[in-house]
């Protein structure tokens, strides 16, 4: 009878085990079935997904707009209680882990990580009880033109998978330079699902290009003094030690990003500008912690997946044990940036502080290239080392701005309002034809490149004449109070000193070009009607001629220079057309 039990038991477990490996079988990825060397493409990533939905009530996949492609872009959701409203989510208390991959599809890791945490939370739930606090929420793929773009040769430097996508989207742009210029439809996409989630933390999926080195995973991570004060405070002490700790548990040691360009990284680097183009820098406007992870291109795509893996997982954890702090941290930083007053709209790295950090790399060394004779540099891998080296992880900023009661913005400019509206800029149009005394920004010099970025001349050198002066606005013009918890999105857009401003980026280029002018043989009499009437302007004139000899000899330039000064210039003329309403 004792046998004939135990071998009852024993075929119960063994069917178990049979059942418990059917199910998993029937959710095995493409990476798992070719042994770590393949990825998902996107007609099966979406297709999984929605298998796990129509299996598991926990998952909701959904269609949340537009891409270039012409293909929608999904988001999958996942919530332990099967409750899919963000705000009642929110005032349960639950943190939302908000992941976003395929951005730069010919890095596809988290696109096979993503699938796989999703799946093994759904079938084995005991393991993660921390979905009990956490909302995990997925784009598969938010460059779906460059995932449709497959192939294996344009990834040339990295190891695996044997097919990828492309970096360019449908329309050829790079999409971790669209988070503020929202060219495309992808970004104003997902600037929807941000905003519809508001994330606590936030997670881009990229493998690096660069330097060679030890470690299979580097992180990108939200610059401290960027996000500032308490929040910035615990990235750095709480948040970004504890991953670094979780993946070296799991097999992962990791680094900041090697942001070596042009170097070597033994000497040092500093830490990579997190811009607002950028989604970490964009995430940071709106006071969500952000993190690119850069697994390093070398190493095998199976390493780098899994080590994509423990980063999520570990993002999971994390949360559910320090959500609570999290979330009041954020509360907190959302409502002291309504009434901050000053706002560094351009910031520089700080040279004379710098973080020893343990490294370890590969002895750089220079030998003779096949292809041209001449020296080249090669990281020798039978030379491993361990050393201290200085990151540069501290930013100061450089140019600052006192906050305005309010910007007032013309309704002509119908795309930067649309832009604003779409970040969760709150704003009013006025009721009325009004003249009211405002700051008024003029162009003084820009440069602008050569070639094209990212279909931008992206202008660099802003320099500004402030000047109070009285506008006639209309009634539909638009007033935004700066007294938001959006205020940086605000600041850092319309401010045209901002790193990524809509005035860096071109929106407002139409200004820089006169639309009328004169005849000189027809403006020489009222010139000198002019310098008549005016002694200032006749003496202003006199001024610059004895200074300026090469403006003394010509005549064109001096009835361009009493042009300039007279009534008959066009206002709009080098006029920023974003009004500062001051208290």
């Amino acid at each position: 009878m004792r046998i004939q039990n135990t071998f009852v038991r024993t075929s119960i477990l063994l069917f178990g085990f049979l059942i418990s490996f059917s199910v998993r079988a029937q959710y095995e990825t493409r990476f798992e079935k070719s042994g770590g060397t393949q990825t998902t493409d996107y007609e099966e990533g979406i297709a999984f997904y929605k298998l796990l939905a129509k299996k598991f009530p926990q998952v909701r996949i959904t269609e949340e707009g537009l891409t270039d492609s012409g293909k929608p872009l999904h988001l999958v959701l996942y919530s332990s209680n099967k409750n899919f409203d963000i705000k009642k989510l929110k005032a349960e208390g639950k943190a939302i882990l908000f992941v976003n991959n395929a951005i730069h599809p010919g890095e596809p890791d988290g696109v096979d990580a993503s699938m796989m945490l999703l799946r093994d939370i759904l079938l084995n739930p005991k393991k993660f009880p921390e979905m009990e606090h956490v909302v995990l929420a997925v784009i598969p793929f938010y460059n779906i033109g460059g995932t449709l773009n497959r192939n294996n040769t344009t990834r040339t430097n990295q190891n695996g998978p044997e097919e990828y996508g492309f970096r360019g989207n449908a329309r050829n742009f790079d999409l971790n330079r669209d988070f503020i210029k929202n060219d495309t439809r992808n970004a104003r996409s997902f600037a929807a699902i941000f905003h519809k989630l508001d994330p606590d933390l936030f997670a881009d999926m990229h493998v690096s290009n660069g330097a060679d080195y030890q470690y299979v995973m580097t992180l990108d991570y939200a610059q401290k003094d960027k996000l500032g004060g308490r929040l910035g405070e615990f990235n750095n002490a709480v948040f970004l030690p504890y991953m670094y700790k979780h993946l070296e548990k799991a097999g992962y040691e990791a680094t900041p990003y090697v942001n070596a360009w042009g170097q070597t990284p033994d000497k040092g680097f500093v830490q990579f500008p997190d811009w607002p183009r950028y989604s970490t820098g964009y995430a940071a406007l709106f006071h969500t912690i952000g993190v690119m992870t850069e697994t390093h291109m070398l190493k095998p795509y199976d390493q780098r997946v899994k080590a994509t893996y423990a980063y999520l997982h570990g993002n999971i954890l994390f949360l559910a044990k320090y959500r609570k702090e999290l979330l009041q941290l954020r509360k907190e930083t959302k409502e002291a940036v309504k009434v901050q007053e000053k706002f560094a709209v351009t910031w520089q790295v700080n040279k004379e502080k710098n973080t020893q950090i343990e490294f370890k790399g590969y002895e750089p060394e220079y030998i003779t290239s096949k292809v041209s004779g001449q020296e080249r540099l090669y990281y020798n891998r039978s030379k491993p080392f361990i050393k201290n080296i200085p990151f540069y992880d501290t930013y100061v900023p450089q140019d600052e701005v006192t906050k305005p009661a309010a910007y007032l913005v013309p309704q002509g400019w119908h795309n930067i309002i649309e832009l604003l509206k779409l970040n969760g800029v709150e704003m009013k149009q006025l009721e009325k034809d009004a003249e009211m005394e405002v700051e008024t920004y003029f162009i003084e010099n820009y440069e602008s490149p050569k070639q094209p970025f990212e279909g931008h001349y992206w202008h660099t050198g802003v320099s500004l004449r402030t000047e109070k002066t009285k506008v006639g606005f209309r009634k539909g013009d638009w007033y935004i109070p700066v007294n938001q918890w959006t205020n940086r999105y605000i600041i850092e857009t319309l401010e045209p000193k901002a790193v990524d401003s809509f005035f860096k980026w071109n929106f407002f280029d139409t200004i820089l070009q006169a639309k009328e002018h004169y005849s000189a043989y027809v403006f020489e009499d009222l010139a000198a009607e002019l310098l008549e009437k005016s002694p200032e302007l006749k003496k202003q004139l006199e001024e610059k001629r004895k200074s300026e000899p090469e403006f003394a000899k010509s005549a064109n330039a001096q009835l361009e220079f009493i042009y300039d000064h007279s009534p008959y210039r066009e206002k709009e003329y080098l006029r920023y057309p974003v009004f500062r309403l001051m208290k």
